[in-house]
């Protein structure tokens, strides 16, 4: 059983990671900075139940995806329009590094507008499966407790995430000329 007076020294230090994951899954539709604070509050109250040697940081994304959720059932589905901030630039640093492979050589001369498109144009389910994976470098078995769904159904989204991701990635290359037509 945790300790509550030593919750913000233990969870203080992924508030930055919770951020940038709601802003990025969850900007269109919620405050990201509202719903991370309601995360460590909930987080602050259960903290006594949180068992010492688990994966805290796990625990924590979980209960954000569950706030959010929360947050869904209670607020219009109306969409609400995404207003660029100052604190992007952070927001991308953190999602879009340099890579070293050929294909991530590429992915780099693409501009962070088209790749996190990319990402936006997903359907929910999988791009919240694949940011968690790729993004926030959760095992499977940690993403199906935090998004409370089987093992297989984490696999199967994200590999259908990543295909789709692929597929607009391509296209957006083609469109740009950083690729070359087939012929």
């Amino acid at each position: 059983m945790a300790n509550q007076a030593t919750f913000a020294e233990a969870a203080t230090p992924f508030m930055g990671q919770l951020l940038a994951y709601a802003r990025l899954h969850f900007g269109k539709i919620v405050e990201p900075e509202d719903l991370v604070q309601e995360t460590y509050l909930n987080a602050y109250r259960a903290y006594g139940s949180f068992e010492e040697g688990t994966n805290l940081r796990a625990w924590l994304f979980r209960i954000l995806n569950n706030n959010y959720k929360n947050a869904l059932r209670t607020k219009s589905r109306r969409p609400v329009k995404f207003e660029p901030t100052s604190d992007d630039d952070d927001l991308e640093d953190h999602y879009f590094m340099s890579r070293t492979t050929p294909e991530d050589v590429a992915l780099d001369q693409m501009t962070h507008a088209m790749v996190r498109g990319a990402v936006e144009s997903l359907p929910e389910s999988f791009r919240e499966a694949v940011l968690l994976k790729d993004v926030e470098d959760f095992s499977y078995g940690e993403i199906a407790d935090i998004l409370d769904v089987p093992l297989g159904t984490v696999m199967s989204r994200i590999h259908r995430g990543r295909k789709l991701l692929q597929k607009t990635l391509y296209e957006y290359a083609l469109e740009e000329g950083l690729i070359a037509t087939p012929a």
